[in-house]
């Protein structure tokens, strides 16, 4: 950069003679941060020989650095010390984690604050131009004054740091007074703006965030982009439904009584958006103020803008604000009527459109980037269960809810089907076609608003509205409706005519107006003949186009068959109907072999009276014959995560107990009349290709029961290249190196296994460790220590049992890397978890090196080798599952839980917990660049 000095190397010298980085999870010095329009600044809480926060200010590259022991406070009459330190690297700024004992600086780190400042002395500020920034600040730290401006999550506004003359390392951190001053205890805030870990958390063995290196997109359906227009873009609207449901997959809302707004905030400039695209951003100066502090450079943001009464938001209140545009209206109505925007979505980010980001995606993005305050919230949501939130909803005063389907993309200026509202009160919106004359106290206003909805290009008429206009309320709206003030009455249908509702005396009080405003009205019910039941008036909606009104209703169809149209189900219609025919034959063919129709396949099916699992205290014993109906019944959620993977076959034809053997190449006689696919592969331990099993259908697993195929072991990759490895060859024989070119050689998974070698005390000499509560516990909090590890890293993961002792995590990633890359990388993530619990995990591959400890398998990432598929059956006792569960559940499952039976009555009930799992793939680029 022009002007700019190199950094200081003498500094970080300093920096990394005080480090040993071998022993130190620290980072050591590396290249300088990317372009950037601004300078960084982040505030370490650091729990060393004592505890203080470590204040870094980026200059040239480097993060200048303060400790700070008391902290910084928002009150100026506090004069904080704050002793000038050697310079740290620019990536020291993501660090978070335990500085190991024996180090320099050893104990807890968390990242406190962070953000983007500039040098602001004489009230002239260098946003978008670091160059100068940097200049501006290399003179101020030279002169021993330094004036900032903030922009963080917990700092914010003007600040100052004071050199003490009489000794050069001494310097005070000072608040300036702005409107950002306080006397609240900033330090109560505790919590890290990056992962959500404490201090407390670290000494616990919470695990931290790690930041991979690099920049890139903030989710990997995330499409760089433009800026989004304004101008243009329009909300994703809500289809109303008769009643609440619960349904996994679905994310459920408070719906807000408020006004609906977009927020475009850009380079600290803000503009608030009505639902019908008109600019309010002069109605809600505080809301403006609060977006100007997020810390992203752009953002646009989806909420509901509200008032507060009683608790709950209330549109009537908010009428005092609507409407008006004079600042010094407007700042007096703020302050005897604050408004509070609720967000709850987030559509771009720092160049990037996430409309199509699935939703329970894009909201964990909005929650770690909204920098909330006062006047600025974020939604929280119930996973699942709608009539639990209904019900509190209601209780409290919220006008019903909202859900959404978590894997949803934003359907921008739509009413939607993946978005269902439920109301507990009777609301909607209404055009204004006229009004009454008034009598008694109303003589001078009105009596009441006729108000209708368009239905067939005209406006029909709906009711008469009096009650909840207050005199205010009339005389205000008295002078528009006497400019809009029409001879005919724009109803197709007024009530004044021969056969309407109304006659004589009432008829001639009405007067007729052009139909451009529109009232909110909430009313009891509707009438037989078309009327409003008890309605009341709560508002104007200057944000709805009065053409758009409609009578809203319920969509014809129940809820029940809108949810099952938006949750996808592999075309199971089909597949359950086939299902169906064939339990019917085995539970009503009672023969130990017969042949068995699929669809018109005929299979022989034998020995089916066989025992497969011996009774046990708490099961009767199992046979072939239930073998064969488990894996019928389970066909539609096990064949899509099947679909186009070879198969390793694992076959019991004795039952559990007895000897079993591996199959991976079928031999010439391949019975082809069960249209079973194949595909051929190279083998380099044959040196000669062989021919796997595809279970693309339904006969094909049944014949794999049949065959006594227990355990069902599928490939992590695809032969099919679509949809995101187009253009890797779909050739796997005939050479190695076919192979490795091929799309087989990138997976569709990073997978984890987590095998416990806690021994239960039962065991004969040789034997494997038993399942044990002891050790499935300390499992489960490894697992959940992966997955907070894997989610600071911007990955999402699954978790199933694994149908013995363990647990099974899968991350779904682009098949952009090998086998091999992948491996790499998860034995990078394992080591790390190693060094965070060093009694409590191991990679040792002497099994009696691992006693006592939780294997953490990372080689399973190899081309060929399987792990139990999805609700595949195991050789257990009890007949167990590996079964999928949510993160949630799995702090009160046991992997007895879910076996042969308990398995078909969970999948009727919740359905496929992974059937979006390959919707939710992501990019590994960043953890590749960063092992």
């Amino acid at each position: 950069m022009p002007g700019k000095p190199p950094p200081d190397l003498d500094a970080l010298l300093r920096y990394r003679q005080k480090r040993d980085f071998a022993r130190t999870p620290e980072p050591a010095p590396g290249a300088p941060p990317e372009a950037a329009p601004d300078l960084t600044f982040v505030v370490q809480q650091h729990a060393a020989m004592r505890m203080h926060w470590d204040f870094r200010l980026e200059v040239d590259g480097v993060l200048v650095s303060w400790a700070v022991p008391r902290g910084p406070s928002l009150n100026p009459k506090d004069k904080r010390m704050a002793a000038h330190v050697e310079d740290h690297p620019y990536d020291y700024g993501g660090f978070e984690g335990v500085i190991p004992k024996g180090n320099y600086g050893a104990g807890q780190v968390i990242v406190w604050d962070n953000g983007t400042y500039t040098p602001d002395e004489g009230g002239v500020y260098s946003w978008g131009d670091k160059d100068e920034a940097n200049a501006r600040m290399r003179q101020q730290i030279a002169d021993g004054k330094v004036s900032i401006t903030m922009r963080g999550h917990k700092l914010r506004g003007s600040w100052t740091l004071v050199r003490i003359a009489k000794d050069p390392k001494s310097w005070l951190l000072i608040k300036h007074r702005d409107e950002y001053v306080s006397t609240r205890d900033l330090l109560l805030e505790d919590r890290s703006v990056i992962s959500g870990v404490t201090i407390a958390d670290l000494k616990a063995g919470r695990m931290p965030r790690i930041d991979a290196p690099g920049g890139g997109p903030p989710h990997p359906g995330a499409r760089q982009s433009v800026f989004l227009d304004a101008r243009t873009l329009r909300p994703m609207l809500a289809t109303l439904v008769e009643r609440p449901f619960s349904r996994d997959g679905w994310l459920f809302e408070p719906k807000l009584d408020g006004v609906r707004a977009l927020a475009f905030v850009r380079d600290g400039n803000v503009e608030l958006r009505s639902r019908r695209g008109i600019v309010a951003t002069v109605q809600y100066p505080e809301v403006v103020r609060a977006l100007v502090r997020q810390p992203a450079r752009s953002a646009v943001f989806d909420g509901e803008i509200v008032a507060i009464k009683d608790g709950a938001p209330d549109f009537q209140e908010l009428q005092a604000r609507i409407n008006l545009s004079k600042p010094a209206e407007v700042e007096r109505a703020a302050a005897l009527t604050p408004a509070y925007y609720y967000v709850f979505d987030l559509l771009y980010l720092d160049g990037y459109d996430l409309r199509q980001v699935p939703l329970a995606e894009r909201k964990a993005l909005l929650e770690r980037t909204l920098a909330q305050d006062e006047h600025l919230k974020y939604v929280e949501h119930v996973a699942g269960d709608g009539d639990a939130l209904y019900e509190a909803a209601t209780r409290i005063g919220f006008e019903g809810i909202v859900a959404k389907r978590a894997a949803s993309s934003y359907e921008a200026g739509t009413r939607s089907r993946a978005w269902l509202k439920v109301k507990s009160v009777s609301e909607q919106e209404f055009v204004i076609g006229g009004y009454t004359e008034g009598e008694g106290a109303r003589t001078s206003t009105f009596g009441g608003l006729l108000v209708g909805y368009y239905d067939d290009g005209g406006l029909r008429f709906a009711s008469s509205v009096g009650s909840g206009l207050t005199d205010r309320m009339l005389t205000g709206l008295k002078a528009r409706l006497s400019n809009l003030r029409v001879d005919e009455p724009p109803f197709v249908d007024p009530p004044t005519t021969l056969g309407g509702r109304w006659g004589g005396g009432k008829a001639a009080r009405c007067v007729w107006v052009k139909p451009e405003l529109v009232a909110q009205v909430r009313f009891a019910s509707w009438t037989r003949d078309g009327n409003l039941r008890a309605p009341v008036f709560k508002g104007l909606r200057t944000d709805v186009d009065p053409a758009s009104i409609r009578r809203e209703t319920a969509a014809h169809e129940s809820v029940d068959v809108i949810v099952d149209e938006q949750t996808p189900r592999d075309e199971r219609g089909s597949i359950e109907r086939t299902v169906a025919t064939i339990v019917d034959q085995l539970d009503s063919i009672a023969k130990d072999e017969f042949l068995l129709d699929v669809d018109g396949v005929r299979i022989k099916l034998t020995n089916l009276d066989k025992v497969f699992w011996p009774a046990t205290k708490d099961h009767p014993p199992r046979t072939k014959r239930e073998l064969v109906r488990y894996y019928a019944r389970v066909a539609p959620y096990l064949l899509p995560h099947l679909k186009d993977r070879p198969l390793t076959l694992t076959r019991y034809p004795n039952g559990v107990g007895a000897a079993a053997f591996y199959q991976k190449h079928w031999p010439s006689n391949f019975p082809r009349e069960f249209h079973v696919d194949r595909v051929s592969l190279y083998s380099s331990h044959n040196d000669a290709d062989g021919e796997y099993i595809l279970v693309n259908n339904v006969p094909t697993l049944i014949w794999l029961a049949q065959l006594a195929d227990l355990e069902i072991h599928a490939w992590m990759a695809r032969v099919d290249p679509e949809p995101d490895a187009h253009g890797l060859p779909p050739t796997f024989s005939g050479s190695e190196e076919n192979l490795d070119r091929s799309v087989l050689n990138y997976p569709d998974f990073m997978v984890f296994d987590l095998d416990p070698y806690i021994y239960a005390g039962t065991e004969k000499k040789g034997e494997e460790p038993a399942l044990n509560r002891r050790a499935f516990e300390k499992t489960r909090e490894i697992a959940f220590a992966l997955k907070d590890l894997l989610q600071q890293l911007r990955l999402s993961s699954f978790v199933k049992t694994t149908g013995k002792t363990g647990l099974h995590i899968y991350v779904p990633v682009l098949r952009q890397h090998t086998y091999d890359e992948i491996r790499a990388a998860s034995g990078a993530l394992g080591q790390f978890m190693v060094q965070q619990h060093p009694d409590d995990l191991t990679m040792e591959w002497q099994t009696q090196k691992r006693t006592g400890k939780v294997f953490f398998d990372h080689n399973q990432n190899t081309r060929g080798k399987t792990l139990a598929a999805e609700y595949s059956l195991r050789p257990s006792p009890s007949a167990a599952v590996s079964a999928p569960v949510t993160w949630d559940e799995l702090a009160r499952v046991y992997p007895t839980d879910f076996d042969i039976d308990s398995e078909l009555e969970r999948l009727a009930r919740v359905g496929d917990l992974w059937s979006g799992i390959l919707d939710a793939k992501q990019d590994l680029q960043a953890l590749l660049d960063a092992k």
